[in-house]
């Protein structure tokens, strides 16, 4: 009887206050086919219409907008009174629109979060949920799904137009390329976030397989079979007991109109589907009283005034920021950088923000005035359009290579005759001026190792551990550049040149810097990951001993110092560490030294197919594998007269570990 009052007493309450019968059934769910009698806090820039539709962000820069149901759910309950379910699903309709033909930005965002305070957040690329100290932190406990149009390179997106699965900050977990799977079709189709076209976003979490599913659609077909991202996570480790559902948006520099039209979730089951029908319409642009003869004149006159005035001034600042653009281009958009913000970014190329020069172009430090990323910016001159297209693509792909020890390129921008590449800024800069300028302070042999285990580490990964073998071809101190921590990153890709596994490479143009160039390729012209792993072997034998490979003749001496023929002579002697670099003062482990210098030399034969694949190197750096006997009448550096004899003379066998060199064509041709 008591239970019985008590649950009539509840329901008298429910229809004295008026609440909507759909909240009076399970606290765990609700629906909103448009958002009237919502129960949601906003904050910012968020605002409900009067038709019900709710707009979190409009076309105002800088402005963030949130809207969160108004009451917490319990998602990770340790009480044996209550649920301890973390399965949730929720499905949205939402729409973005730009202004005019500007691309419009940043985001949106579905998130549980463990407060609805986000004052001290920033909005931008951080959607109103994050800023610059507190992104990333595990203390944040919040779990987000971001819908971006603004590829920001130092959070790792991979494209302007995303889906991402993001804990605790804005560098996503999983991302995607926004498209839905057609079951009519059987294939993904791309979908534009930013068309203002209204789409339905389903997100499902199951706890007991711990997968996170998140699928995209037009809101004019069912929910696809397949979804976009399929994440493996555990929400246990992520949300705490009591937590808020709802979107968070902002703009930036660009700036759109965020829009979400129902919303539908469901703590403890599936979601109710929404009535796509029954939506509220977005704005539409209505028709402009068309103005009288008079003010058209005057507008046509005034108009007419301000380009006589304006229009020398006009040309000359677009003549200084011109720019090659062609129809091809238009696909790698994102991965295009404007020569104006690259020009302001480097304070005009002025000789202050020079890091470097060498034979291929000037290198400067600049700051992109939109994110206040730090980059580094090489102008490489190109007096042909010959191969360009192909060139740009090769630049674009190698944009996606991802790895520790590889310096990120970002991108590029072509302007008259010159060609620039836009990369991570390393703040110590080149390995070389730590070597060989008193500017840097010595290296101990710590770090020097690492340095070289690096490097092997990178040049591994680009041979093959990625989708495709990508050829660096200047493997040298110069382009070994030292993050914060002194890690070795191998950079400068303008030279590199990537081809399919289990092909040739075609190219036959000699390029790189003498004293690291495969003797081979005086000959053949191709290049292999051979010729890498030569230039590689010249780099350690140089970062060990201090010296470069080639060093011209001192005041007194008659001809120039090779360095693989001194240390391959300080073999023959049985005394190789007199090679070593003598700043070192013998502060080293003698196995290491020993190890890298002969395998400088193994690096270094001049038979291509004698030399040991990357991922041996590394197998022999990492001490997994022994190093063989090296032979001291071998030939370093230089052809024989007799190379199959030169070659059969050599034992390198590695069993766990076959060669990887791609020379079997280059011997066979005599080439």
């Amino acid at each position: 009887m008591a239970t019985f009052l008590r649950s009539l007493h509840f329901l008298i309450l429910l229809y004295v206050s008026n609440i909507p019968l759909a909240f009076a059934q399970d606290e765990n769910q609700f629906i909103y086919n448009g958002f009237q009698q919502a129960k949601l806090q906003l904050d910012g820039i968020a605002v409900i219409h009067s038709n019900g539709l709710l707009q979190l962000t409009n076309l105002s820069y800088k402005q963030t907008g949130h809207a969160f149901y108004q009451f917490p759910l319990k998602f990770n309950t340790t009480s044996s009174t209550l649920t301890s379910s973390l399965s949730f699903s929720t499905n949205f309709v939402f729409a973005m629109v730009a202004e005019g033909n500007n691309p419009g930005g940043h985001g949106i965002a579905f998130t549980i979060s463990p407060s609805r305070d986000f004052s001290r957040t920033q909005g931008s690329r951080f959607l109103g949920l994050f800023n610059s100290s507190t992104n990333g932190l595990s203390t944040n406990h919040i779990l987000a799904i971001e819908l971006d149009t603004v590829q920001n390179a130092d959070l790792q997106d991979i494209e302007m137009n995303h889906v991402g699965v993001d804990v605790n900050g804005m560098i996503s977990n999983e991302s995607a390329a926004a498209m839905y799977f057609s079951n009519e079709e059987g294939k993904n189709i791309r979908l534009d976030l930013m068309s203002g076209n209204p789409m339905h976003l389903w997100i499902d979490y199951d706890e007991a397989e711990k997968l996170l599913n998140v699928t995209l659609a037009p809101t004019t077909i069912p929910k696809p079979d397949r979804p976009l991202l399929s994440t493996p996570i555990d929400l246990s480790e992520i949300l705490l007991e009591s937590m808020y559902v709802g979107f968070s948006s902002a703009t930036g520099a660009l700036a759109s109109s965020h829009y979400i039209l129902g919303w539908s979730f469901n703590k403890s089951g599936p979601s109710q589907s929404l009535d796509v029908s029954s939506l509220p319409p977005l704005p539409r642009q209505g028709k402009r009283a068309k103005p009288s003869p008079m003010i058209m004149t005057s507008v046509i006159a005034v108009a007419l005034v301000l380009i006589t005035v304006a229009g020398a001034a006009y040309i000359l600042r677009r003549k200084k920021y011109e720019e090659i653009r062609e129809d091809w281009e238009e696909e790698y958009g994102p991965h295009r950088f404007s020569y104006k913000n690259l020009h302001k970014a480097t304070k005009g190329f002025k000789d202050t923000e020079l890091l470097g020069e060498g034979g291929f172009g000037k290198v400067y430090r600049g700051i992109l005035p939109s994110s206040n990323l730090q980059i580094a910016v090489k102008r490489v001159s190109h007096d042909s359009k010959q191969g360009m297209k192909e060139f740009v693509a090769e630049i674009v792909s190698m944009g996606r290579l991802r790895h520790r020890n590889l310096v990120q390129l970002l991108g590029y921008c072509r302007r008259r005759g010159e060609l620039l590449l836009v990369y991570d800024y390393m703040p110590n800069g080149s390995l070389d001026k730590f070597l060989y300028s008193n500017e840097k302070p010595n290296l101990n042999w710590v770090q020097r190792f690492r340095i070289i285990k690096g490097v092997a580490s990178g040049l591994l990964y680009l041979h093959e551990e990625w989708e495709q073998v990508v050829l660096h071809r200047d493997v040298k101190a110069s382009n070994v550049l030292l993050d914060a921590e002194l890690n070795g990153r191998l950079g400068d890709f303008g030279l590199a040149r990537l081809y399919d596994h289990g092909t040739n490479p075609q190219t036959t143009h000699v390029v790189g810097t003498l004293g690291y160039l495969a003797p081979e390729l005086t000959r053949t012209g191709r290049a292999t990951t051979c010729s890498d792993v030569f230039a590689f072997g010249a780099f350690m034998l140089e970062v060990a001993c201090g010296r470069r490979p080639i060093e011209v003749p001192a005041l007194g001496l008659p001809e120039r110092m090779i360095l693989v023929d001194w240390v391959s002579e300080c073999w023959r002697r049985r005394a190789i560490l007199d090679a070593s670099d003598p700043r070192l003062e013998g502060n080293y482990v003698v196995e290491e030294m020993v190890l890298v210098l002969k395998l400088g030399l193994f690096c270094s034969f001049a038979i291509p197919a004698a030399r040991p694949s990357m991922k041996q190197v590394m197998q022999l750096l990492d001490g997994d594998a022994d190093l063989p006997e090296l032979p001291h009448d071998s030939v370093f550096g230089a052809f024989s007269s007799d190379e199959s004899s030169a070659f059969k003379s050599f034992p390198f066998t590695l069993s766990s570990a076959p060669s990887m060199c791609s020379t079997d064509s280059i011997l066979k041709s005599g080439r």
